[in-house]
This record gives C-alpha cells, sequence and structure tokens, in this order.
C-alpha cells in the first residue's frame, strides 16, 4: 500500500510530463497565446522539474522524505485545480511551472522514502523495479488519455484528473513518518543549480544567447561556491557558518557511470520520441490520438518489464540490466533508421528501455554516500532531464544525418564505456581484497 502511494505520486508527475501536449490545439483554441507561449504551456514544467530536482531531493535528505513527499503532493493536486482554472495563457504557464517544482519535491520525496522503507539492497531493487513498473504506465497513458479527455470535455480536464489520484496518494502514505537528517543545504548553490539548469534548458529549446550566458555564469559562481565549501574548516574564517555542498562530497565519484548512461538512454529516448512523433504526424498524417496508440509498442514494456528488471538487480546487480537496456536500446534505434516495421524496433527500444532505467536508479541509490538517497535520485534524474532537453534540441534538429542513427552509434558507445568502467571496477575491487 505504501509503496503504491509514491507510485501514484510519481505517475503524476510523468504523466504531466505529455498529457498536456495532445491538448494544444484545444488550449490555443480556447486562451489563444503565440507559438512560443503554447511551447512554454509544455515545457514550462518540464524546465522547472529539471532546475528544481537537485533542491528537492536535498529538501527531502533535510526535512525528512515523507514530509516533503506529502508537500509535494498536497502541492500538485491543488496547482493541478488552480490550473485548470486558469483564465489566460500567462497564469497557465506560471502554474505549470510551479508544478514543476511541486513534482520535483514528490520524486526527491519518493526515492528518500523507497531507500528508508527497504534498507537492503535487494528489497530495495525489486521495490524500484515495482515503482518503475506502476509509474512506467503513465508514458503509455499520457499521450491516449489526453486525447480521450481533450475529445470528451477539453484541455481543462486534463488537469482535474489529478487532484483524486493525489489524494487517494496522500491517503497511504499518511502515517509514514521520516526523521530530518543533519546535513544543512546550502540554498545559494542551490538557487544556482537551479538557475543553471533552468537556463540551460531555456538556451536549448529556444536557441537563447542569452540564456546561455547566464547559465554559464551560473555555472562558473556554482562551481566556485562549491570550492569554496569543500575547503577545510580551518581554512575558513571562523566565523563563516558551515554550508552542506549542493552535492555531497562522494557523491559524483561514486555514481558519475550511471549518471552518464541516464543522460545519454534519456537523449536517445527524448529525441527519438520528438523525431518520430513529426514523422507519424507531419509525413504519415496520424491524428493525436493515432500516434498515442503508435507508441504503444514502445511503452508498454516500460509497464510490464520493470517488475523482471528489479528481480534481476536484486539478484546480479544493477550492471547487467544497464548493459542489456543500452545495447536493446542502441539496436532498436538502428533497426528503426535502417529496417522497415517500425514496431518491432519500437518494441525493441522499449525493453531496452525498461531493463536501463530501474536498473539506473537502484544503482544510484544503492552507490550513494549514506543519508543522501534524495539527492542521489535528484542529481540522476536532473541528469536525465538536461539528456532529454539535449536529445530534443540536436536530434530534432539534424537535418544532414539520420538522428535516429545518430543517437544509437552514441548509445553503442556509452553501452561499451559503461562495461569497460563495470570491468575496471571489478579488477579494482578485487585487488583491494
Amino acid at each position: 500500500m505504501k509503496l503504491a502511494g509514491f507510485s501514484l505520486a510519481y505517475f503524476l508527475v510523468l504523466l504531466d510530463t505529455t498529457v498536456l501536449t495532445i491538448a494544444l490545439p484545444d488550449l490555443r483554441a480556447s486562451l489563444g497565446g503565440s507559438v512560443a507561449g503554447q511551447q512554454w504551456a509544455v515545457n514550462a514544467y518540464t524546465v522547472a522539474f529539471a532546475a528544481s530536482l537537485l533542491t528537492g531531493g536535498a529538501v527531502a535528505d533535510r526535512y525528512g522524505a515523507a514530509r516533503v513527499f506529502k508537500a509535494g503532493v498536497a502541492a500538485f493536486g491543488v496547482l493541478s485545480l488552480l490550473s485548470a482554472a486558469a483564465p489566460h495563457l500567462g497564469v497557465l504557464v506560471a502554474l505549470r511551472a510551479l508544478l514543476g517544482v511541486a513534482g520535483a519535491l514528490c520524486l526527491g520525496g519518493s526515492l528518500g522514502l523507497i531507500a528508508e522503507l527497504y534498507p537492503s539492497p535487494a528489497a530495495r531493487a525489486r521495490a524500484t523495479g515495482v515503482w518503475a513498473s506502476v509509474t512506467g504506465t503513465a508514458l503509455a497513458a499520457g499521450p491516449l488519455l489526453g486525447g480521450l479527455l481533450v475529445d470528451l470535455y477539453g484541455w481543462r480536464a486534463v488537469f482535474l484528473i489529478n487532484p483524486p489520484i493525489a489524494l487517494v496518494s496522500l491517503l497511504a502514505v499518511a502515517r509514514i513518518r521520516s526523521p530530518r537528517g543533519t546535513r544543512r543545504i546550502d540554498w545559494y548553490a542551490q538557487g544556482l543549480m537551479c538557475a543553471f539548469l533552468g537556463l540551460l534548458a531555456e538556451a536549448l529549446t529556444d536557441t537563447s544567447l542569452p540564456a546561455a550566458a547566464l547559465s554559464l555564469i551560473a555555472l562558473v559562481s556554482l562551481i566556485t561556491i562549491e570550492r569554496r565549501t569543500a575547503t577545510p574548516a580551518r581554512l575558513k574564517p571562523p566565523a563563516e557558518p558551515h554550508r552542506g555542498a549542493a552535492v555531497p562530497p562522494g557523491l559524483l565519484s561514486a555514481t558519475w557511470p550511471e549518471l552518464l548512461a541516464g543522460a545519454v538512454a534519456n537523449f536517445a529516448f527524448s529525441g527519438a520520441l520528438f523525431v518520430l512523433t513529426l514523422l507519424l504526424q507531419d509525413t504519415r498524417h496520424l491524428s493525436p490520438m493515432a500516434t498515442g496508440l503508435a507508441f504503444l509498442p514502445l511503452t508498454l514494456p516500460m509497464v510490464v518489464n520493470p517488475v523482471l528488471t528489479g528481480r534481476i538487480v536484486a539478484r546480479h546487480g544493477a550492471r547487467p540490466p544497464i548493459l542489456a537496456g543500452l545495447a536493446l536500446l542502441a539496436a532498436g534505434l538502428a533497426g528503426a533508421a535502417l529496417a522497415g516495421g517500425l514496431p518491432v524496433w519500437l518494441a525493441v527500444m522499449g525493453f531496452g528501455l525498461s531493463f536501463c532505467f530501474p536498473a539506473l536508479m537502484a544503482g544510484t541509490i544503492a552507490g550513494a554516500p549514506p543519508g543522501t538517497a534524495g539527492t542521489a535520485g535528484g542529481v540522476l534524474n536532473a541528469s536525465r532531464q538536461v539528456g532529454a532537453t539535449l536529445g530534443v534540441a540536436v536530434l530534432g534538429g539534424l537535418t544532414h544525418a539520420d538522428p535516429l542513427l545518430t543517437a544509437s552509434i552514441l548509445t553503442a558507445v556509452t553501452c561499451a564505456a559503461y562495461g569497460a568502467i563495470g570491468f575496471q571496477r571489478r579488477s579494482v575491487s578485487r585487488l583491494a581484497e
């Protein structure tokens, strides 16, 4: 019951990344606005979500995963009601950004709770598999549910499905309590991290040079603060209070292979989804509902296969399913680019992603330093969101090369590199013993 509560909340978070896209024509007819405004009605959520993921994990580690999770879910339900009543496009964009922040709190809290309630690696891997399986249905349900609701009731209905699900999630976890953490949050660093990720997403989405320059300034400032935070205490002025780093020491060095694999997998997945959507709607002239149905071979494996992945991780560790997932994803992308039978290769991609994503989450949480599970999950999902933004921007802009084949080559190289890193780590571990 508790795990179902976590999963339902993240179902909402993922559902809102796709469900509004189908509703854009009806939204435009109702509220008007420019093309850029319609884009930001969708992008405001994903940009704010990506920018807030690290902060959501850090807040969960500091103030208690259960408390932060409940606050995030409650805010998500209330903001969804307000979004359904938005009087004009500007208000809707602002509310969508706040929904992204609430989603980051939901995710950071849920990952922290999974680490607390399932302390053994095997149990945690199985729980992560169930969690990923339930939440994976959002990827399949988003386009279909959005199309159905818009056809029946209009665009406002896509937000009215969130509050009842949020209420059920809150009831499922009502009795759960979590202790507060001890690591203080450096709000300056967290703010700079949010600014960097948000501005980077803006620069990639709108090809904005000012946003790119500002994101670079935010990154340099963040690195400066992080280096100062890492300075030994005896070298700091006595009056300077201790602050925790935005990313805890040792986290990146322990989990960077998983972070890289997650970024590349999302780069390939989101970029391919964007390219194939244009192909199906603009070239093959499929309706939004028909396009959603065409993607079922890609999305359905993400619903059913993560449970198996969780069992594999519990028995053999995270590395084998990550390697298998990246290999299948590369093969599916290459097949879609070079061969016919698109549904078959979409299914291959779907099974690859359903092996890769749950194992990446389990491997990242298992390798994170104690007390940083929420932050580790936030770092992984931030890297995935940045990869997704890059995928749409890069693959969507390729005109002289096949974008799917490009994504396949990048994924295959990452798979080989991840395997080599795992072999090296095993060799070092054996020498240490």
